[in-house]
């Protein structure tokens, strides 16, 4: 029955791409709008969550406008995936003429000086058209650390998008070896920073005033590496048309201590939570994002765990 439904999943998908990339972006967008939603009207577990979310973060704000919110979080979900498959269809020349860039300076300078760039964003904007434009204009591939799909099908298919102007996911097994030889080869390697991340794999910063779980990956990165650290950011400035956010680069951890990962990562989070609060409806609120630690596996080491200062050779 498992393979029945991937199966169907999978050729539902197909046919809305299908149809993404023979219509005019401003049917494109309003499909992923009514898509968006539908599921805020039937989906009330995800909308319970992000309206908990939203409420928590902005105490202030009057219920109607909270609930405005939550709407908008829903049609953007809804265009991203429409765009996202339409976008990928395009030539090269093609989604370059859609893009304009912002900061790209900071990006370049990074290359020069030869040591690779960890770009880091969240589930925010356009995220993954951000990614398959910055390969297309630099011609460049990004490694971007992900997570598989269940359904095989979808996965595949995702992987052909994604890596539609060159970038590769790198996924958990082995992502320390793969990360170090793309940034030793002067790539790129991009950070999503903004999901719960169980310990001992995480350290815990504050998130809208709330203490979240948080990847340590991109900090030990950094000090490992001497690699630029680069928040980026992706926002929609008309049907089709993007604009790319390079900010400048955050100074990288003094040094290997916990509390120097941690100030780290607490700064990056602020660049993060800065861009979410200016658009909040461009981010997943329907993530459980804060949560407690019950649970949690204290015998697994993480893929990017705190090293004790005596420890011995690289992790696997």
């Amino acid at each position: 029955m498992t393979r029945v439904r991937y199966r169907f999943e999978y050729w539902l998908v197909r046919l809305t791409m299908w149809l993404a990339r023979r219509c005019p972006w401003s049917i494109t967008r309003a499909m992923g709008a009514g898509v968006g939603r539908l599921f805020h009207t039937f989906d009330r577990r995800h909308r319970r969550i992000a309206l908990a979310n939203v409420a928590a973060a902005f105490p202030h704000r009057e219920p109607a406008d909270q609930r405005a919110i939550v709407g908008g979080v829903f049609v953007h979900f809804g265009r991203l995936l429409f765009e996202l498959m339409k976008f990928s269809g395009l030539s090269r020349d093609e989604m370059l003429s859609r893009v304009e860039w912002e900061g790209g300076r900071w990006a370049d300078a990074a290359y020069a000086a030869g040591r690779g760039v960890l770009f880091f964003t969240g589930h925010f904007g356009y995220w993954e058209i951000q990614a398959i434009a910055h390969a297309a204009a630099s011609n460049r591939s990004i490694g971007v650390l992900a997570r598989a799909l269940d359904n095989p099908l979808l996965h595949e298919l995702l992987e052909q998008i994604r890596g539609c102007t060159g970038n590769v996911s790198i996924y958990r097994r082995g992502a320390i070896r793969r990360v170090l030889r793309t940034l030793q080869s002067n790539q790129s390697v991009a950070i999503l920073i903004d999901q719960h991340i169980q310990a001992p794999d995480a350290v815990t910063v504050n998130f809208f005033d709330r203490p979240a779980s948080t990847t340590l990956a991109l900090g030990m990165l950094a000090r490992r590496t001497g690699a630029a650290v680069i928040p980026v950011f992706a926002m929609s400035t008309a049907p089709g048309r993007y604009r790319m956010v390079f900010e400048h680069p955050v100074d990288p951890p003094q040094d290997d201590s916990p509390e120097a990962i941690l100030d780290f990562t607490q700064r990056c989070t602020d660049v993060l939570e800065m861009y979410v609060r200016r658009h909040p409806e461009l981010w997943l609120w329907m993530h459980r994002r804060w949560r407690d630690e019950d649970g949690v596996d204290a015998t697994d080491p993480g893929v990017f765990p705190l090293a004790e200062p005596d420890s011995g050779g690289d992790q696997t």
